[in-house]
């Protein structure tokens, strides 16, 4: 009877221990490998210690994701860590009472958190005026391009020298068209790559008001000579049958895993893809430019995500989302985390953690979103923060079809941009005046 008592009062401890650990809900967007990795990021951490479990969901895309968060918020039951996308950042900024700024968050759990840790083209971005950060950089990326060694090897290339120029791409891509080729080139995410990046690579406006960063009353400005040459350019390509749409987003990144396009310009977060399913040899490029522009190459802006922390949780619940956040920038994960995937290492003890390791020797080309991102950055290439800024790559990806498509001219397309893109932006302003 005394056993059996005994018994009972063990597995009573058992029970309540297990009922005392805190789960943190984390919402996400990752999928195939990079998926994996987040998957694999909350197993570790949650083998790590026994207070809190670390649950994570994808709820779809960047852009389903918030939605279903924003719906959830209202409803009561939102997750404790959000992963937004860098363009829903200034609308999460202006979610007043939805969000817990994660210096904040780190603060009361007793964390010492340094934001001049991190890396300051990522810190940067997500800290407020007050100098708060108020996200935790995660997947943070920038656009870089992508060479199939062997395809250009096939068409009398030197793969020595990937194409660091648009007159250098084309030429490449009309090789490659000789050889047999039938996707020289393609893009994703065109919006982030041909307009965003591609402004704060040469070194122009994107937008008004350092794009957004210096006040809400931003206009976009993508209808400059610049921007309207080099999509007039990408146009005649496609006539060309140089560079093949492939559709919106990360989409046409399958085109080159199967070698069925040689070229694209996307993100280094692609680049764990690359090295587990590509079946031939690739290299990693900086981003084409364009020689006879005054001041470019400058520097690319930040891509990926950031991990938002939800309100009106309990106290139990912030100090666990505390410890993980603590635990992932740790600079042995970080670099771990920035060798397996290609996102960037958040915090300069990390990238210097991959350096000291041999990695960029070992991998040439794996340090080239670093690179891109820690050149002097200048009002006009600091990264861009805009209102409604889903809707207006929604636009960007409108407007550009239908000039890949040859129904509209770049001029035509680029100033719909514009037009159709501010009316969002004053919108967004007048709503959070």
């Amino acid at each position: 009877m005394k056993l059996k008592v005994t018994a009972l009062a063990l597995a009573a401890v058992f029970a309540a221990s297990a009922q005392a650990q805190t789960e943190i809900q984390w919402w996400h967007s990752m999928t195939a490998v990079n998926g994996e990795w987040v998957n694999d990021l909350a197993k570790n951490f949650n083998a790590s210690q026994k207070e809190y479990k670390i649950v994570p969901t994808f709820k779809g895309t960047y852009d389903e994701s918030m939605t279903a968060a924003i719906a959830a918020f209202r409803a009561g039951n939102a997750p404790n860590i959000l992963q937004v996308f860098e363009v829903g950042t200034a609308t999460m900024m202006a979610s007043k009472g939805a969000i817990v700024p994660v210096g904040q968050v780190m603060k009361d759990a007793g964390y010492k958190f340094d934001p001049t840790a991190y890396v300051s083209a990522v810190a940067g971005y997500y800290t407020a005026p007050n100098g708060q950060m108020l996200s935790f950089p995660f997947n943070s990326s920038t656009t870089i391009f992508y060479i199939n060694k062997d395809a250009f090897k096939a068409a009398g290339i030197d793969t020595a020298k990937p194409p660091t120029t648009w007159p250098e791409v084309a030429l490449a891509a009309a090789k490659l068209k000789a050889s047999g080729h039938k996707c020289p080139l393609t893009i994703a995410w065109q919006g982030w790559t041909q307009l965003e990046s591609f402004s704060a690579w040469h070194n122009v406006e994107f937008a008004t008001k350092s794009n957004g960063l210096a006040g809400m009353d931003a206009r976009l400005k993508v209808d400059s000579p610049l921007h309207e040459r080099h999509i007039e350019n990408l146009a005649n390509m496609a006539k060309q049958g140089l560079f093949i749409y492939k559709g919106r987003a990360n989409v046409p990144e399958a085109s080159f895993v199967s070698g069925e396009c040689a070229m694209i310009t996307t993100s280094a977060g692609f680049y764990g893809n690359v090295a587990k399913n590509a079946k031939f040899n690739y290299a990693l490029a900086t981003l084409p430019y364009y020689p006879d522009v005054p001041g470019a190459p400058q520097n690319t802006v930040i891509g990926g995500a950031s991990l938002w922390v939800m309100a009106g949780k309990k106290p139990a619940e912030y100090k666990g989302v505390a410890a993980f956040f603590n635990y992932i920038s740790s600079p042995e994960v970080q670099s771990a985390s920035h060798k397996r995937t290609g996102y960037l290492p958040i915090t300069t003890a990390a990238y210097q953690l991959t350096e000291k390791s041999g990695f960029y020797k070992e991998k040439p080309g794996t340090d080239i979103a670093v690179t891109q991102m820690i050149r002097k950055v200048t009002d006009k290439s600091r990264g861009i923060r805009l209102g409604n800024y889903v809707q207006i790559r929604q636009v960007e990806d409108e407007e550009l079809e239908q000039v890949w498509s040859g129904k509209k001219s770049a001029k035509e397309a680029l100033q719909a941009i514009v037009k159709r893109g501010n009316e969002y932006l004053e919108r967004f302003e007048k709503a959070n005046k």
